[in-house]
């Protein structure tokens, strides 16, 4: 890195793992090894005792692992990364190496399903209790506080209706009270919001979304400073979430375009957004960069890079309209997961009712015609002409 210390993201994103290995190489080689050769009994003995030693064993670290942390540490603000084998595996592997038995959590009401489920099946049988609040509301999370509490779980914008935690109150609120907070980034990406400076303490994110953007590897990641991180470690050691070289290969191969993927991202979101808020088949659409969302103003100051690249929308047409929509589309595909270079869609109704029970997907406005929509890097206007295309097939399906 230059002395210049640059802060542009389009710049880390390219030079901010130079120095971690002893190549010249400009791109960076996979070291797909699970060992690595000691070449004397000084450097084995450093091998065995030094914490996050990426020449002893993969699991404990590896070259190209400490090229990617380097880069989504420089992105993130953050002085340590620690990649993992996926999102699911730096939150699980956070939680668990923060909190234990007797201990309380604070989370959001609307989490993503796979971190929903660890917070209500798997942290009670370890005798951890969990309070969920409305995450819109700052003086939720003040009035859930307990003696016992030691974590502050948010995820902001929430998967999928795309509320907002106002994460200067909680990160203020938090260390007032002397609790960890954590934040699950994923939708909004270090290149439109970051946490660590609002006051949060660590931050996740599941890379195989938009970090690695071309729906071809599976990845997670934590940061923080480097004495939580090296915390979160020695669990992950224990734990074995270990990231593949070559998945983490392509995920440093995914970040070289990430600040140019997610402001075309921005940019399309926002004109798909307000096409659809003005259809007539449209009840409402969910996405922070409308002013109608009601929590506008605040993701316009929590998020100067954009608001992002995923909505949701719901359809005035119900579950019927909504199958309709599904076979009309042409340019974008049905399926799960977001954050790539193609346009995906997705019934969230279909999804949370069969983890987390239909009553509770309803309470959480998720409704049988709600759509959640991930913008590729197609064009705005064929992307447009696609939705406009699949909207008349909902209105004609539901009224058949």
């Amino acid at each position: 890195m230059s002395t210049s210390s640059p802060s542009h993201p389009e710049t880390l994103v390219a030079h901010a793992d130079r120095g971690i290995d002893a190549v010249s190489d400009v791109a960076a080689p996979i070291h797909q090894t699970a060992p690595f050769r000691a070449l004397s009994d000084d450097e084995f003995a450093a091998m065995s005792t030094t914490p996050r030693h990426d020449r002893n064993y993969t699991r404990d670290g590896n070259p190209t692992s400490s090229r990617v942390e380097a880069v989504l540490a420089a992105l993130e603000g953050a002085e340590a990364a620690l990649l993992t084998a996926s999102g699911m595996g730096a939150i699980s592997t956070v939680v668990l190496g923060l909190v234990g038995s007797g201990d309380h959590v604070i989370a959001q009401r609307t989490h993503y399903v796979g971190t929903a489920q660890l917070l209500a099946t798997v942290l009670p049988r370890f005798g951890i209790t969990v309070t969920l609040v409305d995450q819109a509301r700052p003086q939720a999370f003040a009035d859930a506080i307990t003696p016992a509490t030691k974590l502050i779980f948010v995820e902001t914008p929430a998967n999928p209706l795309l509320t907002i935690t106002d994460l200067a109150a909680v990160g203020q609120l938090a260390r007032t009270h002397g609790i960890i907070t954590l934040c699950d980034s994923t939708i909004a990406t270090p290149v439109n919001q970051l946490p660590l400076g609002l006051g949060i303490d660590l931050v996740v994110h599941s890379a195989t979304k938009f970090l690695g953007g071309h729906h071809d590897l599976m990845a997670g990641v934590v940061l923080g400073t480097r004495e939580m991180i090296e915390r979160v470690w020695h669990m992950a050691v224990t734990l074995g979430p270990v990231a593949d070289p070559f998945a983490a290969w392509l995920l440093l191969r995914g970040l070289r375009t990430l600040p140019l993927r997610v402001a075309r991202q921005n940019q399309t979101a926002l004109e798909v957004a307000r096409f659809l808020e003005r259809h007539s088949v449209v009840l409402r659409v969910h996405y922070p960069g409308l002013e109608s969302h009601a929590q506008h103003a605040l993701a316009r100051r929590q998020m100067p890079g954009g608001f992002g690249g995923l909505m949701s929308f719901e359809l005035r047409t119900g579950f019927d309209g909504a199958q309709a929509f599904f076979g009309a589309m042409g340019l974008v595909s049905r399926a799960v997961s977001f954050g790539g270079f193609e346009s995906l869609a997705t019934q969230p109704g279909a999804m949370w009712s069969g983890s987390v029970g239909a009553s509770k997907s309803t309470e959480a406005g998720i409704t049988a015609g709600l759509i959640r929509l991930s913008i590729g890097l197609e064009h705005p206007s064929d992307l447009i002409a696609d939705l406009d295309h699949a909207l008349h097939a909902a209105a004609q399906g539901a009224s058949s």
